[in-house]
């Protein structure tokens, strides 16, 4: 059997270690395992992003809760007021101006309660969603990665099998054309023999130059210039 005819028997055998790569990769097993884990992996993540926005929250409610005592000081002032117009003759347009200026940050404060209330609930409810979520996605990642060890293990038995087949192929070829097969397919080309066809290369379709066309036509095998995978001529 030439060279050509072993590489073309390896790579048949190959495409079928390959197919089951790729099943093994894109497997509806595989899916749920990785999304459970993806999710397991980043749940800290975002529990820290929920704790750093409590504490956001925490020192708002303490610097609204200081603003508060300040008018709540501010407002004694207007306890003994009518007392004070009486006997003392109390300005009164600046304690007019002054009510003005406490009703505008009453006002003020208010509004910000009202948002300091909003953000707490959303927070509280994004903490219990995402504590839902980590309870169901811990069930999930349990029974996700048993039933995908169990089919990655049956993929493996299935490979084994090519793997062990590919070997007593590769005995056959020479050396280094079996190390650059190997280079190409590690590097992701595939198929890596491909047939010329009426002087192109029938993956790509780039015309053999003119060294080329001599190898071919002699028996040889050449590369493509474009692609990288080895030519041959029936």
């Amino acid at each position: 059997m030439s060279q050509i005819e072993q590489l073309l028997k390896y790579q048949q055998e190959d495409e079928k270690l390959i197919r089951l790569e790729q099943e093994a990769a894109s497997s509806e097993e595989r899916k749920a395992y990785v999304q459970a884990k993806n999710f397991m992996s980043k749940a800290p993540e975002k529990l820290d992003q929920i704790d750093a926005k409590a504490a956001e929250l925490e020192r708002m409610a303490a610097r609204l809760s200081a603003a508060y005592q300040e008018l709540e000081e501010a407002l004694k002032d207007f306890d003994s007021l009518d007392e004070m117009v009486k006997e003392e003759g109390a300005n009164v347009a600046f304690y007019k101006k002054s009510a003005l200026s406490l009703q505008d940050k009453i006002k003020s404060l208010k509004g910000e309660i009202s948002s300091l209330t909003a953000a707490v609930k959303a927070v509280d409810e994004e903490y219990k969603s995402l504590k839902k979520k980590v309870i169901a996605m811990q069930k999930q990642y349990k029974e996700s990665h048993a039933v995908y060890t169990a089919y990655k293990e049956q993929k493996k038995k299935e490979m084994a099998v090519v793997e062990e087949e590919l070997k007593k192929l590769a005995k056959d070829i020479d050396p280094q054309v079996f190390s650059k097969y190997q280079t190409k397919r590690s590097e992701r080309i595939f198929p890596i023999m491909c047939e010329v066809k009426a002087d192109r290369c029938s993956k790509c379709g780039i015309e053999l130059s003119l060294a080329g066309k001599e190898a071919i036509s002699s028996g040889g095998v050449v590369e493509c210039e474009n692609c990288h995978r080895f030519l041959y001529k029936k």
